[in-house]
């Protein structure tokens, strides 16, 4: 019996440890996924980065829904910069894959700063909610400086 249960847990383990990039039965789905969770995020930062720089009117409610929905889609592209997915259809520099490290600090700078910007938005509070915006605008633009081309 213990043997059973240490190989289940065996082939459990395995599965968590499987590169994220087998997820994706091609290169280019993992390209496609990635660049439609970045267009969603991107959409509803954009509402919520609107209101707070004043081109948009501000809605407390549309600001929250619209925060938390860039935080949780803000967690899922990362897993989409798998090996042998720099080419195509794709802005990724080469430099996500030869310095993954810094890469990987900026997409978990931004992730932290979303959280903040949904916990910002709940308050209601459009000063809150600017600084917090301002941040996550910071952390964009600074991986889109390093490992987006033009």
């Amino acid at each position: 019996m213990k043997k059973i249960t240490a190989l289940a847990l065996a082939a459990l383990a395995t599965t968590f440890v499987v590169p994220a990039s087998a997820q994706f039965a091609k290169a280019e789905d993992a390209v496609k996924y990635r660049q439609s969770a970045f267009f969603v995020m991107q959409q509803n930062f954009g509402r919520v980065a609107g209101m707070a720089a004043g081109k948009v009117p501000f809605d407390a409610k549309v600001a929250a829904d619209s925060a938390a929905v860039a935080e949780y889609v803000g967690k899922l592209p990362w897993a989409a910069f798998g090996q042998g997915t720099d080419k195509g259809d794709t802005k990724a520099k080469a430099a996500i894959w030869t310095d993954k490290a810094t890469f990987d600090e900026g997409a978990n700078k931004m992730q932290a700063e979303m959280v903040k910007l949904a916990a910002a938005a709940k308050t209601g509070n459009l000063d809150n909610i600017k600084v917090a915006a301002n941040a996550v605008g910071g952390t964009c633009k600074s991986c889109h400086d390093d490992f987006k081309a033009k």
